[in-house]
């Protein structure tokens, strides 16, 4: 059937002809229905959802409009989404993912552990190298968070000398990690 031939069958379904509504389904059930076959992949799931497609040309033909494509696009359409729409009624509602424990393990894999290990000697290693009280400063700022005024307080230093001797430690400790 002509494209033409499709949409006069619309409009006179839109104008509520049953006998227009009769023909067009002989002309294009096989057609949608292997669009829903394709899309459910169940031939029972597919006839349900046919039956849907069909309700909905008859409910919204009159929206139908020639300018806006074909008619066996607009059909093709209308398929497609009441079956996406029954796939979507199918899924699992979100809120009963979220009642499932969560079984991950947080814990680093066997590798990371590793490599987390090893960084760590290496950490210790290289501020290890620098003089006690400068090592001392770098773990107190990093670590413990102080800042440089009651780093430089606790040692009795200038403000700026503090800031110098983190500064420098923190190139000796690259360098270190970099070797």
């Amino acid at each position: 059937m002509r494209h033409e031939d499709l949409g006069t069958l619309i409009g006179r379904v839109a104008l509520s002809d049953r006998n227009a509504f009769v023909l067009l389904y002989k002309q294009t059930s096989p057609k949608l229905f292997s669009i829903c076959l394709r899309i459910l992949k169940d031939r029972t799931d597919a006839d349900e959802a046919l039956q849907e497609v069909y309700v909905k040309i008859w409910q919204r033909a009159h929206l139908f409009s020639a300018m806006a494509g074909t008619p066996e696009g607009w059909m093709a359409t209308v398929a497609r989404n009441q079956s996406i729409d029954m796939i979507r009624v199918r899924k699992p509602v979100a809120s009963e993912l979220d009642d499932v424990p969560d079984l991950t393990d947080g814990s680093p894999d066997p590798e990371q552990a590793t490599l987390n290990k090893d960084t760590g000697r290496t950490i210790d290693l290289c501020l290890a190298e620098l003089e006690d009280t400068r090592a001392d400063a770098v773990k107190r700022a990093y670590l413990d968070g102080m800042s440089y005024l009651e780093l430089a307080e606790h040692y009795a230093v200038p403000l700026n000398t503090m800031r110098t001797w983190l500064r420098r430690s923190l190139i000796k400790l690259k360098e270190c990690m970099e070797r």
